[in-house]
């Protein structure tokens, strides 16, 4: 394969070269050479999302019978070529140490997780409710503010919140919306509901592993995809486009969208490239960018200026204009934001959008629902206290070996406190961090996170997870059949993210109703 070094790929030699990658065909007869079954996986006694009393779920039947027909030594030849798929692709994350940025092959685990088309149906129109309350709030936040003069939303929670750009009042994005792309992430409960952890509206990433983690799982279990209705999606690339494209400030036209990207050395550039190869546009830094004396903005090609009328933005706010926030940005583009505000130019997601991006306007969403479109929460929070509270200060502090602590704005699990894993010194620290700044500070009780089998050093073990859909929204709402679904690979741990040792899964969407081929009655 020749290697296209913007993309990455092409890869490295594999690690594995010489190993036997042979994909036996499944024995197809109940089970593979009577080594395992279902009834031997031990889960931990919170909900698993394939077993249930020592049988597989109904949603998981094709799945389950299949996976239970194959031996673990046919099962691991598929995690290895897996694995060789993804350093082939050169499917990478960047984890930031003290010696610098360090590109890793992506985790990646090859039994899916497997989600019933009836579930998510009902998950899917909460999470369309849920960003078209969240737009509304953002919308009125930089307009009239109704929301704080009803007394619903309290005006020092904004006065302090560090996502607040004033610089974006006034502002009337089209169709209303700020945030167009939304990664929330859900996990389930010990009794099998559904709930939204918190919801990334600035600029979420992950929706490129998601696609890949597909791609890999059609090369290793291609027959189950001609056996199985799973839902595709790949065609999340296409709806991105076309909600970019209707963005256009300008009508009539083929627009020239683009990806602005922070650069080589983020840890989502992997992404960024994708993106911007898969929907055919193109990826650009701040300084390929101009803001002409028009205010409208140009790249630089090599047959001259050319305009742009939509920026996919992966930029952080602050630095997207060193004349309106960090002066001392490279990042971002001088003038940007005077093109947008003189609607020469569209961003997604809008400036400003991350101010519903905080852990305590999540505890308000509900609310928020119901005073913007006047109906029930589809989907529920996680019950959350918010620290700013002195009585829910006081209990959480009290009782801090029953809570995960989150800081309000950080992101990628940085900050996050588990009162059941840690220690008598993190505890003290984290009561003087909470009482010297409690508006910066939520506490949710522990969740025992489902989990689903995950193959581990030779055999399937629970393993807890969690999932991310990615929700457009503009013109027209889109919902991830599915989502990115991160699984802590450590024995225990509720971790999850793959800087700090998770991996992810494939997402199966399927429909429970109908028949699947892989009973021992229908097997050859």
């Amino acid at each position: 394969m020749e290697t296209d070094p913007k993309l990455g790929y092409g890869g490295s030699p594999s690690r594995t070269t010489g190993v036997n990658l042979e994909l036996h065909e499944p024995a197809r007869n109940g089970v593979g050479d009577g080594s395992w079954s279902w009834s031997t996986y031990d889960s931990p006694g919170c909900w698993d999302e394939m077993v249930a009393n020592g049988k597989p779920r109904d949603e998981c039947a094709g799945v389950s019978s299949y996976l239970e027909s194959l031996t673990m030594a046919e099962l691991g030849d598929r995690q290895r070529a897996a694995d060789l798929a993804i350093e082939a692709m050169g499917i990478t994350f960047t984890v930031y140490s003290d010696d610098g940025g360090i590109d890793r092959a992506w985790p990646f685990d090859v039994i899916p997780r497997i989600i019933s088309t009836q579930e998510w149906n009902t998950i899917s129109d909460g999470l369309v409710q849920r960003l078209n309350a969240l737009n509304l709030f953002i919308d009125d936040l930089y307009g009239a503010q109704k929301v704080i003069k009803d007394g619903l939303f309290p005006a020092e929670l904004l006065a302090n919140s560090v996502n607040f750009r004033s610089q974006c009042m006034g502002m009337k994005p089209k169709f209303g919306t700020w945030a167009h792309i939304c990664g929330s992430d859900l996990v389930r409960g010990g009794d099998g509901t559904m709930y939204v952890l918190e919801d990334n509206l600035r600029v979420p990433s992950g929706v490129s592993y998601m696609l890949q983690n597909r791609q890999v799982t059609k090369r290793v279990f291609a027959d189950l995809f001609h056996e199985i209705d799973i839902h595709p999606v790949d065609m999340y690339p296409l709806k991105l486009l076309d909600l970019l494209n209707s963005l256009s400030p300008r009508q009539g036209i083929v627009p020239t969208v683009a990806v602005l990207t922070p650069g080589v050395y983020n840890s989502a550039y992997f992404e960024h490239a994708y993106l911007a190869q898969q929907m055919g546009v193109q990826l650009v830094e701040g300084s390929d960018l101009v803001v002409d004396t028009d205010d409208c903005v140009y790249v630089h090609t090599i047959g001259g200026l050319e305009r742009v009328d939509v920026l996919y933005r992966r930029v952080d706010d602050l630095f997207l204009d060193p004349e309106v926030f960090r002066a001392d940005s490279t990042l971002g583009v001088p003038g940007l934001m005077r093109a947008w505000r003189a609607g020469n130019v569209a961003l997604a997601n809008a400036p400003g959008a991350g101010v519903a991006d905080d852990k305590v306007v999540y505890s308000y969403v509900p609310a928020l629902i119901q005073y913007y479109l006047g109906e029930e929460p589809k989907i529920e929070n996680v019950p959350t206290f918010l620290c700013l509270n002195d009585t829910h200060r006081q209990h959480v502090l009290s009782n801090l070996g029953e809570f995960v602590v989150k800081p309000a704005n950080e992101s990628g699990g940085t900050g996050v406190f588990v009162g059941n894993k840690s220690t008598a010194a993190e505890a003290d620290d984290l009561r003087r961090q909470v009482e010297a700044d409690p508006r910066n500070w939520i506490a949710q009780p522990i969740v025992n996170l489902s989990t689903a089998p995950t193959l581990i050093d030779g055999k399937l073990a629970p393993r807890h997870l969690d999932l991310r859909p990615f929700i457009l929204s503009g013109h027209q709402s889109y919902v991830t059949q599915g989502g990115l679904t991160r699984v802590a690979l450590r024995e225990g741990s509720l971790v999850v993210n793959s800087s700090q040792g998770g991996g992810s899964k494939d997402t199966w969407i399927v429909d429970a109703s109908r028949p699947h081929p892989f009973d021992a009655t229908n097997s050859a």
